[in-house]
């Protein structure tokens, strides 16, 4: 069964669910130093208030809060639910918190090295 709302009430359901999830979500992206709330986001995209957010592609930056969580290549897709611009990544690489090593770590490697100063 579908159910016909006027347009009226329709609007209105729209903005209240546009508000529910920007609420909701802590997710961020950031373009060049403008931020933009992240509305949902799967696997392979995520989606922005439609009114916010311009026609982006390139290289950004996601955050959860103050956290840097990806940095990734996009490319704006369509409007597929009314209000939200919906982005598909090309390249979504999760950011480290060290550098990557270059060698093979031993599973039995001391965590680090104790020397005797009184030697020294």
């Amino acid at each position: 069964m579908e159910t016909v709302f006027s347009k009226e009430v329709q609007a209105g359901l729209d903005a209240a669910r546009m508000a529910s999830l920007r609420r909701a979500s802590r997710l961020r992206i950031d373009v060049g130093g403008v931020t933009y709330p992240i509305l949902r986001m799967w696997k392979s995209g995520f989606a922005v208030d439609a009114q916010d957010a311009p026609k982006l592609r390139g290289l950004v930056d996601i955050f959860d809060g103050s956290k840097h969580l990806f940095q990734c290549l996009i490319v704006a897709t369509e409007e597929v639910v009314p209000g939200e611009m919906h982005y598909e990544f090309k390249r979504a690489t999760p950011v480290a918190d060290h550098a990557a090593l270059d060698f093979e770590r031993a599973d039995n490697a001391p965590a680090g090295l104790i020397t005797d100063r009184r030697r020294g």
